[in-house]
């Protein structure tokens, strides 16, 4: 593939809302278009993973919904953790997936948001399905946090303050009830350190801590305060378009991408500068793990760099995706934890997770599951890979869209508060075929197709197992049809409205 900046990448996959799309009765375009060279963004090398070559499949489409997905290969060499698969695939279909171990969808978002970071969270001592939406400018983004509940209702917005709008990058929430927030306003500066103008624009990065139900900011930091532009691995001269002339071609010399919440301040991750900084609570920089100025002792085998989703994790290990290459630069991307002892200033290797060659040039993350497990999504490189504990390689998914920010495995029960869909088609004349989905269920076992020439009295038709999203069975011909769907035990869970066949 043609090399792609992330930049560009994100801004050629639009993450802009088009427009409201019902679920069930419009039809929607590609809400992500990418730059022809980022469609196929590094497409796996394992045969094994399920990668085909060539251009991907037409998306997945139905006949109950006009909600569509990427069609997503799997692969599969042993036992998972539990739960379901979480991505926001770009420039196919919906822009927010949960989809099972097969691959089949499970909830597409359905309004047509711009979606990034879809994971499951803790609010209020209640899981709760989060995400960024909003539209990317950039290689940033300037949206929202959106919190919705068990039955995908949404019961809270965050959004940055200070007058600055939430950043894609990160929408973290934490136990205090606050939210991790990143955002990236364009200031002007002297860019003459990095060669640029003395009257220059760049994108000074943000971090901030917001409470979640009052707005109220309690932390807001600045990265000029406290990092000196020349620890950037970017220079205004590498692109003409982002070369700080210009407002519009505002430079970008930190590109905040990750903030972690520990007791004694905030772990947070610029990817220009290489760099993990620990930041406290008054906004000073505690230590600096990697890039030029690094206080860390690190072995060549745990250098990083462009990384992501940095973490931390317990027992003094840091977690992080390590994009390792970005344009003309070489390198294998990899999820990397790392060992390091603060008070020492060292650093080692504890784990490295690597999979058949995948490169993310851009976006990815690493997961820690609860049965011991890696979660990789590959970013740019559109895949994700669950590893053992040791390091081996037990899942797969690829093909998923153009790229995914990050992709989660979760544990997810949900009850929307949406009634089912059914459709029907035609059969050959004393039969019709019967459709139903319910987009965001994940406790349907069965489904109950109900018929009959009165609307107002319907019979039961037959009942067949649930088949993937959609499920599908030949009925005899009747003038209306309904579909309820049943749980494990045969209890019903909901009921389509009635539609005239």
């Amino acid at each position: 593939m043609g090399k792609v900046s992330r930049r560009r990448f994100l801004q050629g996959a639009g993450l802009a809302v088009f427009g409201a799309v019902a679920g069930a009765g419009v039809a929607r375009s590609s809400i992500f278009p990418l730059p022809p060279s980022a469609s196929a963004a590094t497409p796996s090398a394992t045969p094994s993973a399920g990668a085909t070559g060539g251009s991907p499949p037409p998306d997945r489409t139905f006949v109950s919904t006009k909600l569509t997905t990427p069609h997503v290969d799997v692969w599969s060499s042993g036992p998972t953790a539990a739960g379901l698969v979480f991505a926001g695939p770009m420039g196919h279909g919906s822009n927010g997936l949960i989809m099972d171990n097969a691959g089949h969808p499970v909830w597409m978002e359905p309004t047509g948001a711009g979606v990034t970071d879809l994971k499951v969270q803790q609010y209020q001592g209640k899981p709760v399905l989060t995400y960024w939406s909003g539209k990317g400018i950039g290689g940033h983004g300037e949206g929202t946090g959106i919190v919705k509940d068990t039955s995908y209702r949404t019961i809270a917005e965050v959004s940055a303050g200070s007058g600055l709008r939430a950043d894609l990058h990160e929408f973290r929430l934490t136990a205090n009830g606050t939210a991790l927030l990143t955002a990236y306003p364009t200031v002007q500066f002297d860019l003459s350190p990095l060669g640029g103008s003395t009257k220059g624009y760049m994108y000074d990065c943000h971090v901030q801590e917001v409470d979640v139900a009052t707005g109220r900011v309690l932390f807001d930091w600045k990265a000029s305060d406290q990092i000196p532009l020349d620890e950037s691995y970017d220079k205004p001269s590498d692109d003409s378009t982002a070369d700080g002339s210009t407002a519009a071609k505002a430079f970008d010399p930190y590109h905040v991408n990750a903030v972690e919440l520990r007791p004694d301040g905030y772990l947070i991750s610029f990817r220009h500068t290489h760099t993990i900084y620990l930041v406290n609570t008054s906004g000073a920089v505690v230590w600096r793990l990697g890039g030029k100025q690094s206080d860390f002792a690190i072995p060549a085998e745990g250098a990083f760099a462009w990384q992501h989703d940095v973490r931390q994790r317990p027992d003094g290990v840091i977690s992080m995706f390590d994009n390792h290459y970005k344009d003309g630069t070489v390198g294998t991307s990899r999820g990397l934890l790392l060992t390091v002892d603060e008070k020492k200033r060292t650093a080692a290797v504890k784990l490295e997770l690597a999979r058949g060659g995948h490169r993310g040039n851009a976006m990815g993350n690493v997961q820690f599951l609860d049965n011991g497990h890696y979660f990789v999504g590959w970013g740019s490189d559109p895949s994700a890979t669950e590893f053992d504990a040791a390091g081996n390689a037990v899942f797969e998914a690829t093909s998923i869209g153009g790229g995914s920010y990050r992709v989660y495995r979760e544990v997810w029960t949900a009850s929307p508060d949406t009634l089912p869909d059914v459709a029907v088609l035609p059969g050959n004349g004393s039969t019709m075929q019967v459709y139903a989905s319910w987009n965001g269920a994940t406790e349907v076992a069965s489904w109950r197709f109900l018929t009959g020439d009165d609307a107002a009295s319907l019979a039961e038709s037959v009942v067949v197992k649930r088949t993937g999203f959609e499920t599908t069975a030949a009925v005899a011909t009747a003038q209306h049809v309904a579909a309820e769907a049943l749980d494990s035990t045969g209890k019903v869970l909901a009921r389509s409205a009635v539609v005239k066949a």
